[in-house]
């Protein structure tokens, strides 16, 4: 019922910067937490950041001080900045929400990814 689409991945040298952005949109009644999500090839998917509805922002002990996780609630969209990146981050960033339906049902929607490559 809430599809999330990612935007803003491509190909950023170490030490550079990108802005993830993450729009959701269909049927719902209220997006809960929002959260940001990465998985590279033969590794689990791992958390970077989630953000609540209020704005509390909780990251990965390694990512803290170098991603940046923000929502504007009257877009319905979250962010992730990325700053001083690395090639260990390199993967795929996808999108998460966790939202009530239109019948207040607890539900998660994941977005489809978008690929981040840091190189050189």
């Amino acid at each position: 019922q809430v599809q999330l689409v990612e935007s803003g991945g491509g190909l950023v040298q170490p030490g550079g910067s990108l802005r993830l952005s993450c729009a959701a949109s269909g049927r719902y009644f209220r997006l809960n937490d929002m959260g940001w999500y990465r998985q590279a090839p033969g590794k689990q998917r791992d958390l970077v950041a989630t953000v609540t509805r209020g704005g509390n922002t909780n990251y990965a002990d390694s990512l803290e001080g170098r991603f940046t996780i923000s929502r504007d609630n009257a877009k319905k969209m979250a962010f992730l900045q990325m700053n001083s990146l690395k090639p260990e981050d390199t993967a795929v960033y996808y999108c998460n929400a966790d939202y009530l339906d239109t019948g207040s049902r607890k539900k998660v929607s994941w977005g489809q990814g978008t690929q981040v490559t840091v190189s050189s």
